[in-house]
């Protein structure tokens, strides 16, 4: 296949960056997305020109690492596929493609197509974790844990952090992704004893790192390569709202003026 293909390159930072066309020639239709990108690349060093930055890690989809808007379409035109996982073969031969990385102020572009994602980590430092002390791993049945918690625990936790629902959203928010985070742990045991304080830091750190809210599209579960339900936003507004009244009523109680 012959493809022309529109880049978004950026020095850096502080560049302002432009789209650069070009075409890519002999595209095997079994390659990957970012394989036909590895190819373009190599042709360039050959011929002495700067490839294009993008990021990667894994290429089976599990990672996160590959974020790209592909036609304007978080990850490409494949619902709840990664860009590594994408295969030419969903493109026709003469097909105009334009590639961009992640558009929100919280994930600055850093290089071309790659954008730092510090954002997400710093959310998760504010409480996406357990921090009691668990001990070594126990018996799966020594915690007794109902089916269906077990299951909304696992579909929350296939979340892979890699930023398409905030890419997706007009107002770029990570509410899927903070929801996905939350509701894991909420539903389980080892996240109770935090539950209440951990919503609250996290949703203080989604605000603080620039996301915006979420208005209710949908556009973020319709982008996710794993189909992370909005109903997670559900559950994460109801924690969120739980936690805030349960924190008003202690300061009230330990408010001698009160």
């Amino acid at each position: 296949m012959k493809l022309n293909l529109h880049v978004w390159r950026q020095q850096d930072r502080r560049d302002r960056g432009r789209m650069e066309s070009y075409v890519a020639n002999d595209v095997s239709p079994d390659m990957s997305f970012l394989e036909m990108l590895d190819e373009l690349n190599e042709r360039f060093i050959v011929e002495g020109k700067e490839p294009i930055a993008f990021d990667h890690d894994c290429r089976e989809g599990i990672c996160g690492s590959c974020a790209l808007v592909i036609n304007g379409m978080p990850h490409g035109p494949e619902r709840g596929t990664t860009t590594c996982q994408l295969h030419m073969r969903h493109f026709r031969d003469g097909e105009e493609i334009t590639i961009e990385p992640w558009r929100a102020a919280a994930f600055p572009v850093i290089r071309d197509l790659i954008t730092d994602r510090g954002a997400f980590d710093r959310i998760i430092q504010k409480g996406g974790y357990v921090s009691v002390a668990t001990g070594g791993a126990p018996d799966g049945n020594s915690i007794p844990v109902p089916k269906q918690s077990a299951d909304t625990a696992m579909d929350a936790a296939e979340c892979i952090g890699c930023g398409a629902c905030v890419a997706s959203c007009k107002n770029a928010s990570a509410m899927l992704f903070v929801a996905a985070k939350v509701s894991h742990l909420a539903s389980l045991p080892q996240g109770m004893p935090e539950r209440r304080e951990r919503v609250l830091k996290m949703i203080e750190q989604h605000d603080k790192e620039g996301f915006g809210h979420c208005s209710n599209q949908y556009e973020c579960e319709a982008a996710c390569p794993k189909n992370i339900s909005v109903q997670f936003i559900t559950k994460l507004n109801r924690e969120y709202l739980v936690a805030g009244i349960k924190a008003s009523m202690k300061r009230e109680a330990n408010d001698p003026a009160g």
